[in-house]
């Protein structure tokens, strides 16, 4: 991206509405502006007041095209940072694209996707960790999701690491005081004041960590397989989730041959759901068949969470016993369901490593059924302490990530003043902590990172 040119996208959905939005921005967008917008008072863009709409027509080839608004953002109070300006017209998905061309022929460049935002980023306008819940908005298929990434959520972020980054400062200098001029008793901290003044933040950095499983099954879901034997009601129970008929649903075994997948929400907690095929003695199962057990069981391996279903109306066969034994080895979160309830429960095989246990009965209440799912997902995968919206809470693996290795170095650091090596092994430790903690708001951070993060974006925000 070159920061130098003026660039333009429609920053609108593209489909019919309302209204189109086509925004401008860089050195010179105003003067671009000008060329494809002209008031009804006659007065230039560069002459109107900041954040003013003025009414006017939108100019193609020295020939009206459309009528709308236009607003000037000047530097440094805009999105951006930059000169920007943003012209609203009629919101077909032809006008704004003769819109949109009429600026491009202008002199503006046709932006990537993300590149305001990165802009926005690069000229102190947002912190990377805004830019993330920027990003999460967008995307946003939830409450919770929303909550996670308003202002007040981001600001309690960023507090909460900034603190971090600034105790971190100040013990560094206090260090490196002491290294400079060991003879001058300089140094805020003796070396037990050291260790129990980074112990206090090691505590910070971890209680943050912890507060990343239940964002990550709000913002990102937790992939999740609902298995069991052929003909236990896999399938109903997915419809009943999803809320419609996703599934084919028959009383012949084997109906599902392949891997069905949606995302649901349930709750705060967002599924990324698959329906599989019933597993059973290949034996009795047909090629095409046999593909899809394979496959179940491939999926199975790699779930964060599994849904096994059983017929509670039926007493335990070998097929049960050996989903049973298959699933002793998995160490993901596991719900043992008893579809079926309503015609008794006759199942007496004793479960045992499941993290809960419930009795449904999806195909007579499929409602019922999601509800109890939704309560025990959200109790296992949401800690209930946490405030959503309100509580400092990481948002991203990358977020995630550049704690955990922070973390690691502090714990290097703790290791180093209890073993005497105080001075330059510790202040060695807690600078590469510090370095992995201002990564969180793009103090220190790659390009690579960033054009993973910012590719993510829409063109036109």
């Amino acid at each position: 991206m070159s920061y130098g040119s003026v660039i333009a996208a429609i920053s609108t959905p593209s489909r019919k509405g309302g209204v189109a939005l086509i925004r401008i921005s860089g050195e010179g967008a105003i003067e671009i502006a000008d060329k494809v917008f002209k008031s009804k008072s006659n007065k230039p863009l560069y002459e109107t007041s900041s954040r003013i709409q003025v009414y006017g027509d939108i100019i193609k080839d020295g020939v009206a095209i459309d009528d709308g608004m236009a607003t000037v953002f000047r530097s440094p109070a805009s999105y951006t940072g930059e000169d920007t300006v943003e012209i609203s017209c009629h919101g077909g998905m032809l006008i704004s694209a003769r819109v949109l061309e009429a600026v491009l022929l202008a002199g503006a460049s046709l932006a990537e996707k993300g590149e305001f935002t990165q802009r926005a980023f690069i000229n102190g306008k947002l912190s990377l960790t805004d830019a993330e819940a920027i990003g999460n908005l967008l995307e946003a298929k939830n409450d919770g999701q929303i909550k996670l990434a308003a202002g007040g959520a981001r600001e309690k972020l960023f507090l909460a690491t900034n603190e971090i980054r600034k105790e971190l400062t100040t013990l560094l200098a206090s260090i490196f005081a002491r290294i400079d001029y060991p003879d001058e008793d300089l140094g805020e901290f003796t070396n037990d004041e050291s260790l129990a003044y980074l112990e206090r933040v090691r505590k910070k950095v971890a209680d943050l960590i912890a507060t990343y499983p239940t964002s990550k099954a709000i913002n990102e879901g937790i992939a999740t397989v609902i298995t069991g034997k052929t003909n236990v009601g896999k399938s109903t129970l997915y419809n009943a989730l999803l809320g419609e008929e996703a599934a084919i649903v028959t009383d012949i075994e084997g109906t599902t041959r392949d891997i069905l997948s949606s995302e649901i929400t349930l709750g705060n907690v967002m599924l990324r759901l698959s329906d599989t095929a019933g597993v059973r003695n290949k034996e009795k199962a047909d090629a095409v068949e046999k593909i899809g057990i394979e496959r179940s069981i491939l999926a199975l391996n790699s779930a964060e969470l599994v849904i096994a279903v059983f017929d509670a109306s039926r007493e335990a066969d070998k097929d049960d016993r050996e989903l049973l034994s298959m699933l002793d080895g998995i160490s993901s979160p596991k719900i043992a369901l008893f579809n079926k309830s309503d015609l008794g429960h006759a199942f007496s095989e004793k479960l045992g490593g499941f993290d809960a246990v419930a009795e449904i009965s999806a195909k007579e209440d499929g409602a019922v059924a999601r509800r109890t799912i939704s309560d025990i997902v959200n109790r296992l995968f949401v800690d209930e302490k946490l405030k959503i919206g309100e509580d400092a809470i990481l948002t991203s693996a990358r977020q995630n990530a550049a704690l955990i290795s922070a973390l690691e170095y502090i714990d290097a650091a703790i290791s180093a003043i209890k073993s005497g090596e105080f001075t330059d092994a510790a202040a060695s430790e807690i600078e590469l902590a510090l370095g992995k903690i201002s990564e969180l708001d793009g103090r220190a951070v790659t390009e690579e990172v960033l054009s993973e993060i910012f590719s993510k974006f829409c063109v036109g925000k």
